[in-house]
């Protein structure tokens, strides 16, 4: 029987978060393991919608979330999250909570990001039409010290996913393919 995990994915609006975990999903799935994908976008439609974007509606965001994964990873399913999780503090909690815990960070500069966005947010953002915008006037901490440190802007999806599928591998969570 398959084991549990937590995966964290983490970064930037754009950073490759929801594409990189939604193909972790689909590998993982393949390989026979149960697979619930958490997307921030998604959770706060369904779960948190009258949760603000204060420090603390974020943290409760991701408390909430972290619960969920908690719940998911001890009934043997691999739980992926792909939320922006601004505050190291409240990814850390997260982790003291839910073992096996990886944390993957997308990692893309602003630049990137303000290219590859559809909606041009982060162009309204920079121009101050849009407040509290994480990474441009509200904070975004980097973790420090991430599980798997996937850089989006100069690596391929593809590459990525392998990033994250051997890091399961090497801590034992997923058998090889």
């Amino acid at each position: 029987m398959s084991k549990g995990f937590t995966l964290w994915f983490t970064g930037l609006s754009g950073s490759g978060k929801t594409t990189v975990s939604t193909r972790v999903a689909e590998i993982l799935r393949q390989r026979g393991q149960l697979v619930e994908l958490l997307d921030g976008d998604v959770v706060r439609q369904n779960l948190t919608a009258k949760l603000g974007f204060s420090k603390e509606d974020r943290d409760e965001n991701i408390r909430r979330i972290g619960w969920m994964c908690e719940l998911l990873t001890r009934n043997r399913v691999a739980a992926l999250a792909a939320a922006i999780s601004p505050y190291n503090e409240a990814r850390e909690k997260v982790r003291a909570r839910v073992q096996p815990f990886v944390l993957v960070y997308c990692e893309a500069p602003i630049e990137v990001l303000a290219e590859r966005d559809v909606k041009g947010l982060y162009k309204k953002a920079l121009a101050g039409e849009i407040k509290h915008f994480t990474g441009v006037d509200d904070p975004y901490e980097p973790p420090e010290n991430p599980d798997v440190r996937l850089d989006t802007a100069h690596t391929s999806v593809e590459h990525c996913v392998g990033q994250v599928l051997a890091a399961l591998e090497e801590r034992g969570l997923l058998p090889p393919a």
